[in-house]
C-alpha cells in the first residue's frame, strides 16, 4: 500500500524578537518526505542563522540518502561558533517517512516526538547511539495509516514557566493534550495551530520562547474537483462536465451559470439553501451527484482569503472550520480533506467579475484560482488545473 504523506507546522517567535530561532524543512525526494525541525541556540538572529544552516544541511544530506552519523558531523563543523558561549548549538528532530510506510527519524535534544495512533499516544522504538559526542535518539519502524507524529521545540513543553504554571507545560501534559482534542480528520496544520494556539494562551500571548510545532500524518490519497466557471465555448459545456464527474471522490460546483450547466447534464436540479450564515457570503446549495454547491467569485474570492491565513506559518486560527457558510466548507474539502485537487477552470468571462486593478488579459476569477492552487501547493497538496 502506498501512503501519501501530509505536513504542517506553526512557529511563533519570542516575545520581542523579529526572527524565530526555530525552523522547519520539508524536501520530497525519490519516494520519500524528510522533515527536519531545528531549535538554534538562544533566540533572535542568531538562533535564526544556527536553525536555519542546521534544516538546510541536514535535510537536503538526509534526503539524498547520506547517514546521520555523516550530517551530525557536517552541522558540526559548519555551525559558527557562538562568541558568548563558545558553542555552536542547534537541536534537531528529523522524521523520514517513505511512501511504502518505513519511517526513520532522530532526534537529538528536542522534546521526544509524540506518536498518535488511533488517537491515543504509542510508544515507538528509540536506539541511543553517541556520535561525535552527541547522543542521538534514532527510531525505525512502519507507520500505519491516520499515524500521527507531532514534533515540537522546547518552547511547548516550557509553556508557561513562571507565568501561568511554576515547571512549564511539561511533556506529558503536551502529550494528554493532543490526546484530548485529537481530531481523526484534522490536518496537521490545523493539530499544529491547537497546540501553539494552546502555548500561546499559557505565555498569555508573550511567548517565553520561540515556539514551533511540526506534524507529519499518514493518509490515503484524497481527491476533491472544483468547478469553476463555464468554458470559453459553450460546445465543450458537456465535454467538461463529463470529465469533472468522472473523477473520484469529492466534487464542488462553483457559480450559478457552472451550477446549471453541470445540473442540466445531470437532469437535475440545484436547491438554494435561504439561510445566510454569513451575511457577507452568498448561501450554499445542494444538487443531486455532486457534495456542495456555491456561488462563484466571490465565495471563491473568500476562500482565497482563509486559505491565505492558513498558510501562514505563524497563524493558529482554525475558527474557520467550525462554520458552515460556502468559502469555510470550501476551504475544509481543500485544506483539511484533500490531498490531491483538480481544478476545472472555465475561462468564458463574467464583465461583472472584472477587477480594473488586474492586467486585461486576466479575469478575477483566474487570478483567485491561480493564489488557491499556489496555496495549497504550499500546504504540499497535488494540484492539477485544467482551462476550457
Amino acid at each position: 500500500m502506498r501512503y501519501f504523506i501530509e505536513t504542517g507546522y506553526v512557529s511563533l517567535n519570542k516575545y520581542g524578537e523579529e526572527l524565530c530561532g526555530d525552523r522547519v524543512e520539508s524536501i520530497y525526494y525519490d519516494g520519500t518526505l524528510t522533515l527536519v525541525l531545528a531549535d538554534g541556540l538562544g533566540s533572535g538572529v542568531k538562533a535564526n542563522i544556527l536553525s536555519t544552516l542546521t534544516s538546510k544541511i541536514i535535510g537536503t544530506m538526509m534526503a539524498s540518502g547520506m547517514k546521520i552519523e555523516d550530517c551530525v558531523e557536517t552541522i558540526i563543523q559548519t555551525l559558527p561558533i557562538c562568541k558568548v558561549r563558545q558553542v555552536a548549538y542547534s537541536t534537531f528532530t528529523i522524521l523520514q517517512i517513505r511512501s511504502d510506510g518505513e519511517a526513520y527519524m532522530v532526534q537529538f535534544d528536542n522534546p521526544l516526538c509524540v506518536l498518535l495512533r488511533d488517537g491515543k499516544r504509542t510508544e515507538y522504538p528509540i536506539e541511543m547511539n553517541i556520535i561525535s559526542d552527541k547522543t542521538v535518539y534514532e527510531s525505525r519502524m512502519k507507520v500505519e495509516l491516520g499515524d500521527v507524529f507531532v514534533m515540537f521545540s522546547d518552547g511547548v513543553p516550557h509553556a508557561g514557566i513562571g507565568i501561568t504554571m511554576n515547571i512549564g507545560w511539561q511533556q506529558e501534559n503536551v502529550a494528554k493534550f493532543l490526546e484530548e482534542n485529537y481530531d481523526p480528520d484534522a490536518s496537521p496544520k490545523s493539530t499544529a495551530a491547537k497546540l501553539a494556539d494552546a502555548c500561546k494562551a499559557l505565555y498569555m500571548d508573550k511567548m517565553g520562547d520561540d515556539t514551533t510545532v511540526a506534524v507529519m500524518k499518514v493518509r490515503e490519497k484524497s481527491l476533491v474537483s472544483i468547478m469553476f466557471g463555464p468554458p470559453s465555448d459553450s460546445a465543450d459545456d458537456k465535454k467538461v462536465v463529463k470529465e469533472f464527474l468522472e473523477d473520484e471522490g469529492k466534487k464542488i460546483v462553483s457559480g450559478g451559470t457552472t451550477s446549471k450547466i453541470v445540473s442540466g447534464y445531470l437532469g437535475t436540479t440545484v436547491r438554494t439553501c435561504l439561510d445566510y450564515i454569513d451575511p457577507k457570503i452568498p448561501p450554499i446549495g445542494y444538487m443531486d451527484g455532486v457534495d456542495l454547491v456555491t456561488e462563484g467569485a466571490l465565495t471563491l474570492g473568500k476562500v482565497m482569503e482563509i486559505s491565505n491565513t492558513i498558510v501562514s506559518d505563524s497563524n493558529t486560527d482554525t475558527s474557520w472550520l467550525k462554520k458552515k457558510d460556502g468559502a469555510s466548507l470550501i476551504a475544509k474539502y481543500l485544506f483539511e480533506e484533500a490531498t490531491d485537487v483538480n481544478f476545472y477552470v472555465g475561462r468564458a468571462m463574467n464583465p461583472a467579475h472584472q477587477n480594473p486593478n488586474l492586467p486585461l488579459d486576466l479575469s478575477l476569477k483566474l487570478k483567485i484560482v491561480e493564489i488557491l492552487a499556489k496555496n495549497l501547493e504550499i500546504m504540499g497538496k497535488r494540484v492539477k488545473v485544467k482551462y476550457y
